[in-house]
């Protein structure tokens, strides 16, 4: 939101009241609070009829500072709040020349004559808060509370959640509030109030509400973000570097568990508004066993439910007359199933008259069910505020797991009302980006009672937090390339949000793709994550785009299958750090400057660089940072520090490993839940000095193997209980050997 009329003036309707001058400040053993008069104060008459701005420093983590900003302060606060694992940690508070507040390598620096705050990481400068930064706002229907933070020449900032406009958010205007529109449009499905700055950096801005952003967008200069009312809290998060950032950010927010491995293999799905009764169903699964094409799920769409009656979990007789023995069925062919499911319940379902008179259902300010006819006619909103609606929810999918399904795709949580009341007396504006937690987590601990090592949604909206509850999918994007790289934005800087898994649909939702791009987005997707064919009025199935389609799928899901010891390795990090498992390139080259504004490429995992190509060329243009680079394919040595071109046909793509890496490659290629321990053969690509722990298809570690060049051979050393076999990539040559015992030396 923009408040100001060029650089000096105000618009008008709003007034400013920027804290200008520390009038006070109390120290006590972990917080320091600074009260600020909105002018100058030259004499005893100044401090009448004027405001205060209260503005307290804690820490919950060590290297986050918390800032607290009030301005009237006898607001009874409702909910909710984001869950955030605070602590009580050492700070360190100093008073002399200037205030000086700590909490480990990071420090703010108070000004007691002007106001300025400074941020610093050890020496090294984050931003401040500087002149007529700080600020309450009154404005002519509402008052806001607003922070400006300084940016630095060539600084870029990144994330705000799943934002398909640029990558680099420098320029734009983000409104932190979830909203259903596509991945063509500035919306966001998973708006998150957190940024990363190539500064080494973040900034979290606890409010579930809607905060407003202005990056570099009403001065250019600057960060502003803002929100209504009285409060304004966020969190400066300090870091040796961006990957230290997120870490930190994902200690106090949340980090995901590990996925279950069948995950990560090919979901196929019915589409939307296709038909899909059993013996269609049968015919897609026949087929793609008869052309090899290994699949792990098999998604029913909204239509395994009556329409009209949107969600009321039960499968629709008329085309599935015994889902049962249906889904046994097709668990005897090694399938996990996912359903469609969403928080809304249309009036002609049964349940919805259920709900009403139990009280299940989201209300008007007059007591009435809140409803409209957007998505499904008459629908209303369960509310997870209510406990025992909660319960009532969870009980129709604990009803349908005992049927078979193993998962649930948990659709919409974007369009919830603010002129609504909540059992729990919640603040609605709150309530509206907050609401998709309650949902995924409601969702998410049905599945963990039922089976905890297999639980896993497919979700499209989210909060901060939203990435303890796995795995999430970019929405409804269109089936071109253009829609195929808005989707990669998304993504990217979705995982710079906290989040480390993502998805999208192969060769996208609305509308059918042409065989090119889908071959095309087979690849990328099939490189992602989590990877589904999905689509809306059409079939997605790999024979409708043709017999290289066909090859193409097959040939990129018997890849991902190999490559699954290395993809569940790096899940299994994510678990531990935070950071994703598909992650920009600025984060795992936070010193190249050539990363900073990469957004058609990527790392999946900490070792393999990914250039999806956007054009029926086959041309790609792509940056190899420094270091020595194989491709994964051909086995092709390129050096790094420059940009490439070439053109690639529908097998192949930039896909390199980075040097001094050793990638343990599976052998399987028919399945992606096999036994990493008989299976994994080590490849070593240009070492220097490299080791690598394998852990199991269970998340145990098998063992660790090391790795080092000295002068034209390689030593080898491993802990493994059985023999191993390496593959050596030294500059142009690959050499293989079996059988390696404990300890072994490789000429090349």
């Amino acid at each position: 939101m923009k408040f100001t009329d060029g650089f000096w003036m105000m618009q008008k309707e709003y007034t400013l009241h920027p804290a200008t001058e520390i009038v006070d400040y109390r120290i006590t053993d972990s917080s320091l609070q600074l009260f600020a008069a909105t002018k100058k104060i030259n004499h005893r008459g100044d401090t009448l009829d004027d405001g205060l701005l209260t503005i307290e420093f804690r820490s919950p983590l060590t290297d986050i500072i918390q800032v607290t900003i009030k301005h009237f302060d006898g607001i009874y606060e409702k909910g909710p709040h984001f869950e955030l694992n605070e602590q009580q940690v050492p700070v360190e508070i100093t008073d002399g020349d200037c205030l000086m507040f700590k909490s480990g390598h990071t420090r703010v620096e108070i000004n007691k004559q002007d106001w300025q705050l400074q941020y610093f990481y050890d020496e090294r400068k984050l931003t401040s808060s500087s002149w007529r930064s700080t600020a309450y706002i009154n404005g002519e229907k509402q008052s806001y509370l607003r922070e400006q933070l300084d940016l630095g020449i060539n600084e870029q900032i990144y994330g705000l959640g799943e934002r398909f406009a640029p990558f680099v958010k420098n320029g734009q205007a983000v409104d932190i509030w979830n909203e259903d529109g596509g991945t063509a449009s500035e919306q966001s499905y998973k708006s998150i109030p957190f940024y990363l700055s190539s500064n080494g950096y973040g900034v979290f801005t606890n409010h579930p509400e809607k905060v407003s952003y202005e990056v570099a967008s009403e001065v250019v200069s600057r960060v502003q973000f803002s929100v209504a009312g009285e409060k304004l809290d966020y969190y400066i998060i300090g870091g040796a570097e961006p990957k230290d950032v997120l870490m930190k950010y994902t200690d106090l927010t949340g980090k995901p568990p590990v996925p279950p491995l069948w995950s990560f293999g090919l979901w196929l799905s019915t589409s939307f508004t296709t038909q899909y009764d059993e013996a269609t169903v049968n015919s897609f699964l026949d087929k793609m066993e008869a052309y090899q094409i290994p699949l792990s799920v098999f998604h029913y769409d909204c239509f395994w439910m009556k329409g009209y009656e949107w969600t009321n979990f039960e499968w629709d007789p008329e085309v599935f007359p015994e889902p049962e023995a249906m889904l046994a069925r097709l668990r005897k062919k090694g399938l996990k199933i996912c359903v469609w499911i969403n928080p809304y319940i249309g009036q002609k379902a049964p349940l919805f008259h259920e709900g009403k008179e139990k009280g299940y259902l989201l209300k008007n300010l007059n007591g009435d069910v809140w409803q409209w006819n957007k998505w499904q006619a008459g629908m209303g909103i369960v509310d997870f505020t209510n406990p025992d609606a909660k319960a009532w929810y969870q009980d129709h999918l604990r009803r349908l797991m005992d049927m078979g399904v193993d998962s649930f795709k948990t659709d919409f949580g974007e369009r919830i009302p603010v002129d609504v009341q909540w059992f729990d007396g919640s603040d609605p504006q709150k309530m509206h980006n907050y609401y998709t937690h309650l949902y995924n987590e409601a969702v998410f601990e049905v599945l963990q009672e039922k089976s905890p090592q297999d639980a896993l949604v497919f979700a499209r909206s989210a909060t901060v937090g939203g990435q303890k509850f796995p795995v999430h999918w970019g929405g409804d994007c269109s089936s071109n390339y253009a829609s195929m790289a808005e989707s990669l934005r998304g993504g990217l800087s979705l995982t710079l949000s906290g989040f480390g898994f993502w998805s999208h649909d192969i060769s996208g939702f609305e509308n059918t793709a042409t065989p090119d791009v889908y071959k095309r987005w087979s690849q990328f997707g099939l490189l992602s994550t989590h990877s589904r064919l999905h689509g809306n009025t059409s079939y997605r199935v790999p024979w409708d785009f043709g017999d290289e389609a066909v090859e193409v799928v097959r040939y990129f899901s018997e890849l991902k299958n190999q490559l699954a010891p290395y993809l569940y390795n790096n899940a299994i990090l994510t678990a531990k750090t935070g950071l994703p498992s598909m992650r920009a390139m600025m984060l795992q080259y936070p010193n190249d400057l050539n990363c900073r504004y990469l957004d058609l490429q990527y790392m999946l995992g900490e070792d393999i660089l990914v250039a999806p190509i956007f054009n029926e060329n086959g041309e790609a243009s792509y940056y190899l940072p420094h270091g020595k680079w194989t491709h994964l394919l051909s086995h092709e040595v390129r050096d790094g520090g420059t940009w490439h071109h070439d053109t690639y046909d529908y097998f192949s793509l930039p896909l390199y490993v980075a040097e001094n890496t050793i990638l343990p490659f599976g052998q399987v290629k028919s399945r992606i839940d096999y036994s990493f321990a008989e299976n994994t053969v080590f490849h070593l690509y240009q070492i220097n000095d490299a080791s690598y722990s394998l852990h199991d298809e269970q998340g145990h570690v098998l063992g660790t193997i090391q790795a080092k060049d000295t002068d034209g051979y390689i030593t080898i050393s491993h802990n493994f209980d059985f023999n191993i076999t390496v593959k050596v990539f030294a500059k142009d040559k690959v050499i293989e050997q079996q059988d390696i015992p404990q300890q072994a030396i490789i000429n090349y």
